[in-house]
């Protein structure tokens, strides 16, 4: 009996000889295989969106690391621009996630009611919704980025050697934009495996392409910096391309057809207002994080430089615990569709145990293992403190970090986002920004207070999610 089977009355509705090996079930969940989610036994449900979700998330942390590693190679400067422009990149990542969340408990309820027309039609206008807000984010970093940078409170040598990294980020956002939307569609389908392929491609070419560009390796040209921000909007725009194919063959668990493309204004404005609450969710979360990265960019560039690596190796080992977040929220927007709302709990309790397990074995390689990873990343032994300090004190609160994103994320698969972005506000606006400031500022952490403001805000957020999902509101949810 595997852990995502734990459950002795799961187990009963799934005797062990009608039940394929594990190793068959994780096959069958790479390769895709129709799985009804509403229907098939829970462990088996949980584990054939989960295995895809957790193999996409870490490839989109490779993707992130890649990006690092490389750059760490040009200096601390080079590190701080990554880190800055990525704060900024939050903003985007929040919008796009916003969008995403509510296309996706849309299309999770209608294929949960068995009306894949509709879900189709719903992800399109979710797409039209992106690819407006990708423009406007586009036309403003292309114009702005020196003093975007500024603001953020780079100093002089960042802004003059990183303002076109920025530049080429946040103007080719539009790939970022799509690239989450497309998939958050395939997931709230069902087709995880669909996504993990997306986020292969697209890692893959940003591996090799990274180096090319950064160091000029044969015909190209060497850009540097600029070249990690070119590698990556060409990496993730050909993924997008092929997100696009996808979606237009008639094999995949959700097609769009010519008939879908119109705009559909009744519909957008179903999904937008849907996405609103779930947009001001992400960005509540993101504005406190830049708030948090202006405080710790007061402090000069080898903290900022720490934490970036620090940050990096973080979500390296945690995005595999947003792939279970993600499956729970699937399992809940389809499962509520079919009207099966004690199965759409009981998956949520499900993927939270199983998470806190594997994060909790991910904290203690990080307070052993610190030192060792961080000298992949970097030389410098300023920088290399931080990061080591960072990815330590956050790793306290791994056990909390898997039931609050577990529960968050199933708040949203549920429709209900206005109760996870209530939360956020309380907790990362309210108790996270004073408290970094006055732990950095008021005493002899300095830095670290940064780093101990982040794993405690992470926990209360955790605390208070759980204790309002137990509530069951988000049951009778309506989207």
């Amino acid at each position: 009996m595997t852990m995502l089977d734990s459950n002795p009355a799961a187990a009963a509705t799934d005797l062990p000889e009608s039940r394929p090996s594990l190793l068959r079930l994780i096959a069958d969940a790479v390769r895709g295989v129709e799985t009804d989610l509403t229907e098939a036994p829970l462990g088996r449900a949980l584990l054939m969106l989960a295995v895809p979700m957790i193999l996409e998330m870490v490839m989109e942390s490779i993707f992130a690391m890649v990006d690092v590693f490389w750059v760490a190679h040009l200096g601390a400067t080079a590190v701080a621009t990554v880190g800055l422009t990525e704060s900024m990149m939050m903003i985007v990542y929040s919008l796009a996630m916003g969008v995403s969340i509510g296309a996706m408990a849309l299309v999770a309820r209608r294929i949960g009611e068995k009306d894949p027309d509709a879900a189709a039609r719903v992800a399109v206008q979710g797409i039209w919704l992106g690819v407006a807000i990708a423009l406007c984010i586009g036309v403003i970093g292309i114009c702005f980025a020196p003093q975007l940078l500024a603001v953020m409170g780079a100093q002089a040598d960042v802004i003059e050697s990183g303002s076109s990294f920025t530049r080429v980020m946040l103007g080719g956002n539009l790939t970022v934009c799509l690239l989450f939307l497309i998939n958050s569609v395939f997931r709230g389908a069902g087709d995880a495996a669909q996504a993990m392929r997306v986020l292969i491609l697209g890692n893959a070419l940003n591996i090799v392409l990274g180096p090319l560009f950064i160091f000029g390796v044969g015909p190209f040209p060497e850009l540097g910096v600029t070249g990690a921000a070119v590698a990556t909007t060409l990496g993730r725009g050909i993924a997008v391309l092929y997100q696009i194919y996808a979606l237009g063959r008639s094999r995949g668990k959700i097609s769009i057809s010519r008939r879908h493309l119109r705009l559909d204004p009744q519909l957008m404005l179903k999904v937008l207002r849907l996405s609103t609450s779930a947009t001001g969710q992400m960005l509540i979360s993101m504005t406190s994080y830049i708030a948090v990265m202006r405080i710790l960019s007061s402090f000069g560039n080898a903290p900022l430089a720490g934490y970036t690596i620090g940050f990096r190796i973080f979500m390296f080992a945690i995005l595999p615990a947003f792939g279970l977040a993600n499956a729970a929220a699937t399992l809940v927007g389809q499962n509520l569709g079919a009207k099966q709302p004690a199965r759409a709990e009981a998956a949520v309790w499900r993927a939270s145990h199983v998470s806190a397990g594997f994060l909790c074995s991910i904290g203690v390689g990080f307070l052993l293992g610190a030192p060792w990873m961080v000298s992949h990343f970097t030389s410098d032994v300023e920088v290399a403190r931080y990061a080591i300090a960072y990815l330590r004190i956050v790793s306290l609160g791994f056990p909390f970090y898997a039931y609050g994103m577990v529960v968050s994320q199933s708040f949203n698969g549920a429709g209900d986002t206005r109760t996870p972005t209530l939360i956020n506000l309380g907790v990362f606006w309210a108790l996270q920004i004073p408290l970094a400031w006055l732990l950095s500022h008021h005493t002899s952490l300095q830095a670290d207070g940064v780093f101990v403001t982040l794993a405690a805000s992470f926990s209360v957020f955790a605390v208070v999610s759980v204790l309002a999902f137990r509530r069951g509101t988000w049951k009778v949810t309506r989207v």
